[in-house]
């Protein structure tokens, strides 16, 4: 997904189109998720770059991407950008020893 989201839209409420974005995101990653994993990968993670235009989006973790967005709308910003990347993700074996965390 590369898109640019536009947060003010006429005649609707920004707050709402706020939530339908987040929504369209989301839904966006749960289907990526079911898609079946290739032999030798563990799970589905993403490569996110995300900044106000596309010329100004830097990479970030996946996590924080909400927190972003919310950014962005609180300061009162009109658009932003997102790329989110499906990409295959391989566990690492945990050292003999060592505690879980």
């Amino acid at each position: 997904m590369k898109k640019t989201f536009k947060l003010t839209i006429e005649g609707k409420n920004r707050d709402r189109v706020l939530d339908a974005v987040k929504h369209e995101i989301r839904k966006y990653v749960k289907r990526e998720r079911r898609r079946a994993l290739p032999e030798g990968v563990d799970f589905w993670d993403f490569d996110c770059r995300f900044g106000a235009t596309e010329a100004q989006a830097v990479v970030v973790h996946f996590a924080t991407l909400t927190e972003l967005i919310d950014g962005i709308a609180s300061a009162g910003g009109e658009q932003f950008y997102v790329e989110i990347l499906a990409s295959h993700g391989r566990r690492n074996a945990r050292p003999a020893g060592q505690q879980p965390v």
